[in-house]
């Protein structure tokens, strides 16, 4: 029963995969993918971590540091599922991939996203731009670029559809592990000596 049901898992995640990395593509998402898929590494949400301690004011410090340490959290977790189940990539498994990037190490899951949604939450909800008087917080265009990285992951051919869902999962669930201790992190010696208080 139990094999009949992850052989069927395993048919769908490839069937997706196919539709994704097939059924989508084109010319202009081929180039935009790409570059969604980089700024959405690990590197990319640093950077991006960096400009907002640097610019944002306390706020923005604040901000940054838990977004690192959910970042660091979620990418814990990453490596040691990646390690333990030990997937192979799509292109390396499946006839007919469409690679638009190469990409190291195994397949499950995604790292990538599991990155975005970490950090795209903590600074989705912490941070907040003021316009026309009113405070607006970034949650929603985060997760939706958030949402994009894992997309372009698939499209790219380096991870499957449920690479990405469980790294999206990881990802939402170590931020608001972050955001509950988020006052022992910003009191923590570490905290301290960045400037997040």
């Amino acid at each position: 029963m139990l094999g009949i049901l992850l052989s069927e898992l395993s048919e769908e995640n490839v069937e997706w995969f196919y539709h994704i990395n097939w059924g989508l593509e084109n010319p202009i998402l081929d180039f935009i993918m790409p570059i969604i898929s980089t700024l959405g590494s690990l590197y990319g949400w640093i950077i991006f971590s960096l400009v907002i301690y640097l610019f944002g004011a306390r706020l923005g410090r604040r901000t940054a540091l838990l977004a690192l340490f959910a970042l660091f959290l979620s990418n814990i977790l990453v490596l040691l599922l990646k390690y333990v189940v030990g997937e192979p990539r799509p292109f390396l498994a499946l006839p007919n991939v469409d690679l638009l990037m190469h990409a190291e190490g195994n397949s499950f899951p995604s790292g990538h996203t599991a990155s975005s949604f970490a950090a795209a939450t903590v600074i989705g909800l912490k941070y907040y731009l003021e316009s026309d008087g009113r405070l607006r917080l970034l949650i929603y265009p985060c997760m939706v670029f958030a949402f994009l990285v894992g997309l372009s992951r698939i499209y790219v051919g380096v991870h499957y559809p449920y690479d990405v869902i469980i790294g999206a999962l990881i990802g939402v669930v170590c931020a608001p592990v972050v955001l509950k201790y988020q006052n022992r992190i910003l009191e923590s010696r570490v905290g301290c000596l960045l400037g997040g208080n």
